[in-house]
């Protein structure tokens, strides 16, 4: 089991691929039916890069994240609870995972995966409106968007301005398509980057195929 550049993320050789992995911190949690792995006496829980763009990210070469042991992480945009639980792994138990999403069904299994993890925490709140939780979420070190609408940038820079420490990592899963149908999603992915590097500072960026198609990921560094 190899450690990917320190980010918490394993990767092991099956055949001619490689499948990624996170250390469970809560061995026998098994929330999504994903195969476990034990190594060196530690449980191992693979994780999808086709179902996290998080880790297609870090498959596709990404340097640097910011999501590591003890991290204060706000998670917009977390469905069913699939990243963020092993995010969880990734920060351990002296991190913490604030977990939002707006639609009650998806929250309710949220619900579920953060009472078997002691690290996260569910919101149900619209990640448009962050003045309706700024007095329950503090500072945080990093803040991770997959949020598909329109207004996404404008939605996470709202919340990198409100929530995140200086210094802090901004982490945008970016779905050209849900921003404007009608261009190239590489026009899009220039329009963003431009939107950013006026508000931050861009660290690295990764295009998503073939995991995800007309993703990209930016990650952005708080001045």
């Amino acid at each position: 089991m190899e450690e990917i550049n320190k980010f918490g993320v394993y990767k092991k050789r099956f055949g001619k691929k490689y499948v990624y992995f996170t250390k469970s911190i809560y061995p026998g949690f098994r929330g999504f039916d994903e195969r476990i792995e034990k190594f060196d006496g530690s449980e191992f829980r693979e994780v999808r890069p086709e179902r996290s763009k998080f880790v297609a990210a870090i498959a596709k070469g990404l340097m640097q994240t910011g999501i590591k042991p003890g991290a204060k992480v706000l998670y917009l945009g977390a469905s069913h609870g699939y990243t963020p639980s092993f995010m969880s792994d990734v920060i351990g138990p002296d991190g913490f995972l604030f977990c939002l999403d707006f639609a009650p069904r998806v929250v309710k299994d949220l619900v579920f995966v953060c009472e078997k993890r002691k690290n996260m925490v569910p919101f149900l709140e619209n990640a448009c409106h962050p003045e309706t939780y700024e007095d329950m979420i503090p500072k945080v070190d990093a803040v991770f968007q997959d949020i598909a609408q329109r207004e996404q940038v404008k939605i996470f820079v709202e919340n990198c301005n409100m929530f995140l420490k200086q210094g802090g990592f901004g982490l945008l899963a970016l779905k050209a398509r849900s921003v404007d149908v009608t261009k190239k999603p590489k026009d899009i992915f220039k329009q963003v980057r431009a939107v950013l590097e006026k508000e931050m500072v861009i660290v690295d960026y990764r295009e998503l195929d073939p995991f995800e198609k007309d993703h990209a990921f930016f990650v952005v560094k708080k001045k």
